[in-house]
């Protein structure tokens, strides 16, 4: 084995495992358990000896780095699964940055209750157990943090394909926002804001006294919200609502907007039914706007990724069977009346030339791909790459219905 060692030694190319850890300061055994999980596979086995080159170095200083910043491995391995796609990367060290802000506010309130806990057992000599429970309620708060986050950053990822491939130039939120007809006289909810692209990207068009909610399920999308519309945030509210259970007064909105959200919700329960919520707190006369999709939406995607591996599914359910452009009217049908419920297609599709923005659409969707695609990431891109020609057409079959009480 010496005379082995030695002879990788000469050839600067290579290195074995114990050479490889040595300069990365970790243990042999790190290297080992990072092959088994598939981070970091050596880019030669010769005699049973792992080995790896300069190249292999600089993947596990990433590995090394994404770890200490607070990644997981799963999370580092989504992350790293190509050398050259930086743009991975970035977006996720963006997420981990905005992350970090908000641990850092979590561990302000987290000090603060502290300070005022101690302070009730010196003054009074006695816990106070309300404050020690809250204590345990934030800084049980981290683990939900990242999950919200990942969903946030998923959403940015599609929004982003749609953003730069589009052929509609009017764009998606604009053509919603314009079906909306805000005034200055009108309150306003939003179900399901996500990262608040509505109102971004409208900023010049809202009118100034026009009282609008921004509301979603998720905190880490009110915060990413909040955080994207720091101008316009002042003049708008941000509550946490589940649109099951709306916490106003009946007749209390002009408008209530939910784009791309009903299909995510049971619409047959009768029992805190969403549209049963929405229609209560509507004013007469008032309107809801959904927006949905069809069948035929995004199809070719789901195709290139089913023609690649025939197991992969991007979605576990198809949410257009719950509440789509073709069966939507006749469920918006049980709250408001069909001769108040108007259908509005939006003419648009995509095409696409760049490789990049449409893997990273395809990894950020809510299916299996992941369990597939991660292992066999560079012959995933290089397929993708043959299917692109001048450029991959994709189907965007999408609108709104406008109801009125």
């Amino acid at each position: 084995m010496k005379l082995f060692e030695d002879t990788i030694m000469e050839d600067k190319n290579y290195y074995t495992s114990g050479q490889f850890a040595k300069m990365a300061n970790v243990s042999t055994r790190t290297i080992r358990f990072y092959d088994q999980k598939g981070l970091l596979k050596p880019s030669r086995i010769e005699n049973g000896s792992r080995l790896y080159t300069d190249a292999d170095f600089a993947r596990l200083q990433q590995i090394i780095l994404l770890k200490y910043l607070g990644f997981s491995l799963e999370e580092i391995k989504n992350m790293t699964i190509g050398d050259s796609d930086y743009h991975i990367l970035l977006n996720s060290l963006e997420l981990q940055s905005r992350l970090i802000e908000d641990k850092l506010a979590q561990m302000q309130l987290v000090a603060g209750a502290i300070k005022e806990t101690s302070a009730a057992i010196r003054s009074r000599g006695e816990v106070n157990w309300d404050h020690m429970l809250n204590l345990i309620h934030l800084t049980n708060m981290e683990s939900s943090l990242k999950s919200q986050y990942i969903n946030a950053s998923n959403i940015s990822a599609r929004i982003k394909l749609h953003n730069l491939y589009s052929n509609n130039k009017e764009g998606w939120f604009p053509w919603i926002y314009k079906q909306c007809h805000i005034k200055s006289d009108m309150k306003v909810l939003e179900l399901g804001c996500g990262n608040g692209s509505l109102w971004t990207s409208n900023t010049t068009k809202i009118p100034a006294g026009a009282d609008i909610t921004i509301s979603d399920l998720s905190n880490g999308m009110l915060r990413d919200a909040k955080r994207n519309m720091k101008t316009l945030s002042a003049s708008m509210h941000f509550k946490k609502i589940d649109a099951t259970n709306i916490p106003y007064e009946d007749n209390s909105f002009d408008l209530v907007i939910a784009n791309h959200m009903l299909f995510y919700l049971d619409l047959k329960a009768k029992k805190k039914n969403a549209l049963a919520e929405i229609y209560r707190i509507l004013k007469p006369g008032g309107k809801l706007v959904c927006s949905t999709y069809g069948s035929n939406h995004m199809k070719e995607i789901s195709d290139l990724v089913t023609s690649f591996d025939n197991r992969i599914r991007l979605s576990s359910d198809k949410l257009y069977e719950n509440f789509g452009l073709d069966n939507g009217k006749e469920i918006l049908s049980h709250f408001f009346k069909k001769n108040k419920i108007e259908k509005k297609l939006y003419d648009d599709y995509l095409l696409v030339d760049s490789v990049e923005p449409l893997i990273e659409y395809i990894l950020s969707c809510h299916g299996n791909q992941n369990e597939y695609l991660l292992d066999k990431y560079s012959d995933f891109k290089a397929f993708v790459t043959s299917k692109m020609g001048t450029g991959f057409k994709i189907t965007k079959e999408s609108g709104i219905f406008i109801c009125t009480k």
